[in-house]
């Protein structure tokens, strides 16, 4: 049997499996919201078209190996794994002996002996490797020092259901005349669609700040999707991506649509979306000083984004926990802000890898991984070896 899968970080995944990833993501987040609605609220007409979203955690626990603090991480993980059935088990590092008096190695098989799945938010990337080096059962990489995968599905997911705020008028224009030409068809049951999320335009999206896990990610996915990014970080080496990082851009060919600088105004000419993240992350509080004093003049303010020459109907995203030195009010609470909705998402971005990765092995959608299949496979090898024609002695 091959091993479990793993996620560490999404320069990993091949664009198919991210794609997939974020339609069943949409599709978690169809299925189980009504169930989450106060009881009666629903007609009759919706109430009984009401399907259970997979059960693939039933009877399983996910260890949460967190050496730091969450939010959004936390319970998402722990609310998403309780609608598919299973339960995911707390372990902060004041609970278990990892990193005290025990290995990574040791606790990953340990824990993989009694849990199905390991969900770990760590500070060295390389304490993530390590227990996917060893763990029995898959590892999925919920934060390190280097990567930071679940938040950019998230953030995708939130782009893609808001495409129509990113339509051009000529998008739109050709988007309502290959609906009118499409011929009409019976509208489809809701109990028999799948739904998928609304496609999204090739964008420029645009991060100031600092060089840290989540805009790593962002660098591995965003330009294999089409998208273009502009990054502006201080000059200082410290705040550009490390080379273990770079190297994977590169090797997937990613650096080719990543514009790098150190005007924020600059970085933002163009951009449909503005992104920034914390100048000071947990363990850093030492530099804060230093670090504010880098970063003067990266607010993402509406005078910032007008003078830089971003699109008129540009739109705002950050990770949370918010500053207000990295973006003021009137941007983070404004109607350009899609911090919420991309909060939100962090459920069922991270539920579809519980479904796929934990529950199922399965990251190409083909089944591949389950006994049945195999078995099914194995017999079908079995058979066509015994039709094959024999060589004539």
């Amino acid at each position: 049997m091959a091993g479990p899968p793993h996620l560490l970080t999404l320069a990993d995944l091949t664009v198919p499996q991210i794609k997939r990833l974020l339609n069943h993501s949409a599709l978690l987040k169809h299925s189980a919201t009504p169930w989450l609605a106060p009881h009666g609220s629903l007609s009759y007409k919706r109430a009984s078209t009401l399907r259970l979203p997979s059960q693939s955690l039933f009877n399983k626990t996910i260890a949460m190996l967190f050496s730091k603090r969450s939010t959004r991480t936390r319970l998402a993980a722990e609310t998403s794994a309780t609608l598919l059935g299973g339960r995911a088990l707390f372990l902060g590092k004041e609970d278990i002996q990892l990193g005290v008096n025990e290995s990574p190695r040791d606790s990953a098989r340990v824990i993989g002996g009694m849990c199905q799945g390991i969900f770990a938010r760590v500070g060295e990337h390389s304490e993530i490797e390590e227990l996917a080096k060893y763990s029995p059962v898959p590892v999925i990489n919920a934060l390190s020092s280097l990567w930071h995968p679940t938040q950019i599905l998230a953030d995708l997911m939130t782009l893609h259901e808001h495409a129509a705020l990113f339509a051009t008028p000529e998008s739109e224009a050709d988007a309502e005349k290959q609906e009118n030409e499409k011929p009409k068809e019976r509208k489809p049951d809701p109990r028999h669609t799948t739904p998928t999320l609304p496609a999204l335009r090739p964008l420029t999206i645009a991060y100031v700040g600092d060089s840290a896990n989540v805009l790593h990610d962002m660098l591995v996915t965003f330009p294999r999707l089409g998208h273009k990014m502009r990054v502006a970080t201080p000059a200082d080496p410290q705040y550009r991506a490390p080379a273990p990082v770079w190297d994977r851009v590169v090797e997937l060919g990613c650096d080719k649509d990543i514009w790098w600088g150190e005007d924020p105004k600059e970085a933002v000419r163009g951009a449909d979306v503005v992104i920034t993240d914390t100048w000071i992350s947990m363990g850093q509080e030492a530099e804060a000083e230093q670090r504010l004093k880098d970063f003067q003049g990266y607010q993402v303010t509406e005078e910032l984004c007008r003078e830089g020459g971003a699109n008129p109907d540009w739109k705002f995203m950050h990770c949370l926990p918010r500053k207000k030195n990295e973006v003021d009010d009137e941007v983070f609470y404004g109607p350009r802000s899609l911090v919420f909705p991309e909060a939100d998402n962090r459920k069922w971005t991270i539920m579809a890898l519980f479904d796929i990765i934990i529950g199922k092995w399965d990251l190409d959608g083909d089944g591949s991984s389950t006994w049945f299949k195999r078995k099914e496979k194995k017999e079908k090898v079995a058979k066509e070896a015994e039709e094959e024609p024999q060589d004539s002695q």
